[in-house]
């Protein structure tokens, strides 16, 4: 007998836990902060994301994927379980559980396994990958598995996937290794850049949130901002306005639209007259940046939406796979699979 049914959004930013029958129950920071000195462990999620630019010598914070896929094996694994432990009883003790976990779809056949390794390291009885665009599309609610062109843009953390979907299968892709965290970067690198002031992920994560936006919209928004100066060497404080923050992320915008715009240039013209009717989806965190889907429309004269709970489409769409996984098996739907048997992974 089966245990959960149970869906992993592995983001480079943030990890989304989907059980059979819950729900997303959880959403926490994809970091973890370790005593360098013992290698224990001190938090993960919130709480270790707060320690970001703030721990002593021996403490570090790290975020164990980059770019979409596991750059930390070991720290990747730890995060999982304890992330499982909080949701779960008895995880370690329990392996009866199917897992669904995302990748990029830009992913290598390396990345691939690594997911998979990792998923079965935490007590998985059977571990499948999708794609994360054809994940967030199903979590979108969109009819993948008709005649149908489907353009969607998951935008995440560290890769923004952008796929035409037709007939359960994407039909044309393309994964760009820039999303929320290159915002973040950038806009560090403006403040540095402009303002000679050197300022920490966490707020330049908050300018994104609070007053970021790519498109003329609205008023102008403004936020008091502090950090160390670099001529002087002490602390002060500025206002950066909406403005600022468009200039600063432009770039990486850009390149998502490039994305979009070569992706459109490869679909074949019969789901491309399916796309102008239906739409683009926008699903991902970085969805919700101010102005993104009336910008995606200027540039591509095709009316773009951000679909409903962009954060959690992805997760959802695991969940909702591994309901009728044979049927997604057949289409090709799911990538691969791997399962343990007798405590062995095979």
């Amino acid at each position: 007998m089966w245990g959960k049914d149970i869906g992993i959004d592995l983001g480079t930013a943030t990890v989304l836990i989907y059980i059979k029958d819950k729900g997303v129950v959880l959403q926490e920071p994809a970091v973890v902060a370790m005593d360098q000195n013992s290698g224990k462990i001190l938090a993960v999620g919130d709480d270790a994301k707060l320690m970001i630019g703030k721990t002593p010598g021996n403490v570090i914070a790290v975020r164990p994927l980059k770019d979409g896929v596991i750059a930390d094996y070991s720290m990747t694994e730890v995060m999982l379980r304890l992330f499982l432990k909080k949701v779960m009883r008895g995880i370690e003790r329990i392996m009866r559980h199917r897992v669904m976990i995302c990748v990029p779809s830009g992913a290598t056949d390396v990345e691939r396994r690594a997911v998979l390794e990792a998923a079965l390291e935490i007590g998985a009885k059977e571990a499948y990958l999708i794609e994360e665009p054809m994940s967030s599309a199903i979590g979108a609610g969109l009819a993948i598995a008709e005649p149908n062109g489907n353009l969607i843009v998951d935008i995440g953390g560290g890769t923004t996937d952008v796929a035409v979907i037709s007939l359960g299968g994407i039909v044309i892709s393309k994964s760009l290794r820039v999303g929320g965290d290159k915002f973040d970067e950038a806009i560090m690198r403006y403040a540095r850049r402009n303002f000679n002031l050197a300022i920490g992920e966490q707020t330049a994560e908050d300018l994104k949130v609070k007053i970021g936006t790519c498109y003329p919209i609205g008023e102008e928004l403004s936020m008091s901002i502090r950090g160390r100066d670099l001529i002087q060497g002490l602390p002060r404080e500025i206002t950066i306005t909406s403005t600022d923050v468009s200039k600063a992320i432009e770039e990486s915008i850009n390149m998502i639209i490039g994305g979009i715009r070569e992706v459109l240039e490869l679909t074949p013209p019969e789901l491309a007259a399916d796309i102008i009717e239906r739409g683009i989806i926008l699903t991902g965190g970085g969805a919700l940046l101010r102005g993104l889907p009336e910008l995606v429309t200027s540039q591509t004269e095709i009316d773009t939406v951000v679909a409903d709970a962009p954060m959690e489409c992805v997760v959802l769409g695991t969940g909702k796979t591994l309901q009728t996984l044979d049927k997604f098996k057949e289409t090709g739907t799911v990538l691969s699979g791997a399962t343990r048997r007798g405590g062995r992974r095979r």
